[in-house]
């Protein structure tokens, strides 16, 4: 059990994809203005990353490394994440169309997300069980929303603040993901992964 847990803070914190990895940054600059939206966004990422990461698992583990066809591993994987993605999509269209508007052109750069992918790849070369690789997928979805929703709170703030003008927008929004990222970085070497 303590393995999984240290998986999962690891995963989630101390290598943190965006902060630490510097990953799936599109999304993080593009989504991270509005805290709703960042929860959200959040929440997809790491449910189709998990799913995906499931049954990346299960293809990986039971077809591929049986048949000798690991070479097609990235293929694959990006065949089960474009076809949870279009899932999602069709889910959150029908079910929550503010939602859907809201993330606009970002919900199906999912699909294309750095992170998304990295994830089951990792953990197929990490040799994980299926167990591990829901950890670390939940774990690095939690810590893709964490970043998410502490930018998105920063950045809702400096909207109000006197921010001299060159830095207004992007600038400043870059600022804060460096010194994000620097807190985060503090963390690396305490879980040994």
């Amino acid at each position: 059990m303590a393995a999984y847990i240290l998986l999962f803070v690891g995963a989630a914190i101390v290598n943190n994809f965006v902060l630490t990895r510097f990953l799936g940054l599109c999304i993080f600059f593009g989504v991270s203005k509005k805290l709703d939206a960042s929860l959200g966004m959040g929440m997809a990422v790491t449910s189709v990353m998990t799913l995906s990461s499931m049954l990346a698992w299960v293809v990986y583990n039971l077809v591929l490394v049986p048949l000798g066809l690991t070479f097609l591993k990235t293929l694959v994987f990006v065949l089960l994440i474009a076809s949870f993605v279009q899932l999602l999509e069709m889910v959150i269209k029908k079910l929550a169309p503010a939602l859907y508007s809201m993330w606009g052109i970002y919900l199906l750069l999912i699909a294309t997300n750095c992170i998304v992918l990295s994830v089951p790849l990792l953990n197929a070369e990490a040799n994980y069980s299926f167990g591990m690789s829901v950890v670390n997928a939940l774990g690095s979805g939690v810590g893709f929303g964490i970043a998410m929703i502490l930018m998105a709170s920063i950045r809702e703030k400096l909207e109000v603040a006197d921010v001299p003008k060159p830095l207004q927008g992007l600038g400043i929004a870059f600022i804060v993901a460096g010194m994000l990222s620097l807190a985060f970085l503090g963390f690396s070497g305490m879980i040994p992964l």
